[in-house]
């Protein structure tokens, strides 16, 4: 039987924003984060971590750092009484210096690959399934792979580029309020403290992910 899952964002959405950050102890939850993955866990939600490490293809960090990060974020996903079914990267950056990584893959969000992965190798229901993240690529990554999708509007979004697959289902203020508003839509109801997302601003983000 299909599962829905709930895909989230690394830096930014689960976890404070330290860029390019891979040190165990600057990972800490962004607010609401522990609470959200309780109340996701105890719905019985599949649940993924998703993310953009192109430190590893800019030479800040080695691609071994990755196991370490997960195996903490495994723990910290424990420790609310959630399970973390896999944490998916993509090391690649298409102006990276470590050659074996400096490429344009299918993987690197806005690209749906690693979703798409996780479809193939687990039983997922993608219609059921949402994406959650701090950024537009991650709106469109969530959309392309057939999730519905949530913005965290946290500031984090500078670019704001539109087009019909960055337009997220929700947009909401933290990552509590998105699980909230999963569970509401899961049952039924009209989900609470969410909107649909329909501004469009101007701006530059570093490429950091």
């Amino acid at each position: 039987m299909l599962e829905p899952a709930v895909f989230l964002d690394k830096d930014g959405t689960l976890l404070d924003d330290v860029p390019y950050n891979v040190d165990p102890t600057l990972m800490h939850f962004a607010p609401g984060a522990p609470e959200a993955l309780s109340l996701l866990g105890a719905q019985g939600f599949a649940l993924f971590v998703v993310s953009n490490q192109s430190g590893v293809a800019l030479g800040r960090f080695r691609f071994e750092a990755l196991a370490d990060m997960e195996s903490h974020l495994r723990a910290m996903f424990a420790a609310c009484g959630a399970g973390l079914r896999a944490a998916l990267w993509c090391p690649h950056h298409p102006k990276g210096v470590v050659p074996r990584y400096a490429v344009t893959c299918h993987c690197r969000k806005p690209a749906p690959g690693l979703i798409m992965r996780a479809a193939r190798e687990h039983p997922l229901d993608m219609r059921r399934s949402w994406f959650v993240g701090d950024i537009l690529d991650d709106v469109e990554a969530g959309s392309r792979a057939g999730c519905r999708t949530i913005l965290i509007d946290n500031g984090n979004e500078t670019e704001w580029r539109d087009g019909p697959l960055r337009r997220p289902t929700l947009r909401v203020p933290d990552v509590y309020r998105a699980a909230l508003a999963i569970v509401e839509a899961t049952a039924g109801a009209a989900p609470r403290d969410a909107a649909p997302a329909t501004s469009v601003r101007a701006g530059l983000a570093e490429d950091r992910r």
